[in-house]
C-alpha cells in the first residue's frame, strides 16, 4: 500500500520551469519560482504531487509520508 503524504514543499533548489503546476496544479502554483499553494488539497492528489517531484528536473519538490 502507498504512503499518504503528509507535507509538501518545494525547497531552494527551484529553477521555476513550471512543471510541476502543469502536472499537479491543485497543489502548486508558479510566481517567480514554484510554491505550494496555502492549504493544498493532498489528499487524492498524492500520485500528481509524486509524479511531479520525479519530474522536476532541478530536484526541489520534497515529499514528507506517514
Amino acid at each position: 500500500m502507498t504512503k499518504k503524504i503528509k507535507k509538501v514543499w518545494v525547497n531552494s533548489k527551484c529553477v521555476g520551469c513550471g512543471t510541476c503546476e502543469i502536472i499537479c496544479p491543485s497543489v502548486f502554483e508558479i510566481e517567480n519560482v514554484s510554491r505550494v499553494k496555502e492549504n493544498p488539497v493532498i489528499e487524492g492528489n498524492e500520485d500528481k504531487i509524486r509524479e511531479a517531484a520525479q519530474t522536476c528536473p532541478a530536484g526541489a519538490i520534497e515529499i514528507e509520508e506517514e
